[in-house]
């Protein structure tokens, strides 16, 4: 059976690792996740990512992050899903935790964080919030 979320699988097996304290996980690779783990990794989340061709289909292997004992991300939520997008102007990103998490938007200039994305004076897709 087709996958309808690629990005919320990704998501959700990144938040099943860290509650099994793995070191690291694997997910199926694409452009839009690795991009995604690109945002994660520049923001401290996780400590990285690199190609997995052991299997029969490229995947992705991700470094999960730990501080003292603890998981790096404390909460990972897929915002705009298939059925319903949400999208968002550059000046109206939600802020997530008063500033302590990020929003992870997808914007004409690429995956960007919300603080690169205002920074950029861009919108786009809300693909997902991480705190």
């Amino acid at each position: 059976m087709a996958m309808t979320d690629p990005l919320g699988d990704m998501l959700t097996r990144i938040r099943n690792g860290q509650r099994a304290k793995k070191d690291s996980v694997l997910s199926p690779a694409s452009k839009l996740r690795a991009n995604v783990l690109e945002v994660l990794q520049r923001e401290g989340y996780i400590r990285g990512y690199s190609d997995d061709t052991s299997g029969a289909h490229p995947a992705l292997r991700i470094e999960l992050k730990y501080f003292e004992g603890e998981p790096a991300i404390k909460h990972v939520a897929r915002v705009s899903k298939p059925g319903r997008r949400v999208y968002s102007g550059s000046k109206e990103l939600p802020v997530v935790r008063n500033g302590l998490g990020i929003t992870i938007v997808s914007t004409p200039r690429g995956v960007l964080s919300d603080n690169e994305a205002r920074n950029e004076n861009v919108g786009g897709e809300v693909l997902a919030e991480v705190f």
